[in-house]
């Protein structure tokens, strides 16, 4: 689609209608207008948003050339940090997350975002926090998590002093320069993490990543 067709799409999306419409449809999910309304500056990403792009970065990680992608939802980590494994072992059901490269973890920590990532190829677990805070007891509560899930549905141990777990730093990635970033930089640290490509962008994408991410979710496709 033209640039010019894609914007006006953009701006119909945010101006038109009912804020209960239905916007996207797909993974058992549903976006209404009011959703999308969240990636309209300053607005704060919400659950929906950020689980329905999570699919979508799923979904294109089963294209050949991308590593295979995982992603658990919003609710996930909130639920293990109070319950431990048993609380969330039914969460993987049907599935062996070790059969995929990469583990991405989204976290809402009650007025912010971050994202932790499980590579299992190099078996690292980074904290990526656009505001540079340090999540290392994150790390280790996901490290132990790994752990329970292999004995349990593999009946493999893992050997936690094989892992490298690292919170990055405020050189390592970009920062926020707002309060209401954070979601888009979670989605973003995402997107370029699943396709193995370094991080490169900066604060001042922030405004354009929203206006894509509009036309993304309402197209279930990635430009």
């Amino acid at each position: 689609p033209s640039f010019q067709a894609m914007e006006s799409e953009i701006s119909a999306a945010f101006a038109g209608g009912e804020p209960e419409d239905v916007l996207s449809r797909a993974f058992r999910l549903i976006v209404t207008r009011e959703d999308i309304c969240t990636l309209q500056p300053p607005g704060w990403l919400n659950d929906r948003i950020i689980n329905f792009y999570m699919r979508l970065l799923v979904e294109r990680s089963k294209k050949e050339g991308y590593p295979a992608v995982y992603a658990f939802n919003t609710f996930f980590y909130s639920k293990l940090s109070t319950t431990s494994h048993k609380g969330v072992k039914k969460w993987t059901k049907g599935v062996d997350i070790f059969e995929h490269d990469v583990i991405l973890v989204p976290i809402h920590l009650h007025i912010h975002w971050t994202l932790l990532v499980v590579d299992l190829r190099e078996k690292t677990i980074k904290y990526f926090d656009s505001l540079g805070q340090k999540g290392d007891h994150i790390c280790k509560t996901v490290l132990k998590y790994l752990e329970e899930e292999s004995k349990e549905k593999r009946n493999i141990e893992l050997t936690a002093s094989e892992w490298t777990l690292h919170s990055m730093g405020r050189k390592e990635i970009p920062q926020q320069n707002n309060g209401s970033d954070c979601g888009v930089f979670v989605c973003k640290f995402a997107d370029f993490i699943s396709r193995d490509k370094p991080i490169i962008f900066t604060p001042d994408h922030m405004p354009y990543f929203r206006r894509k991410m509009v036309w993304e979710i309402i197209h279930q496709q990635l430009l």
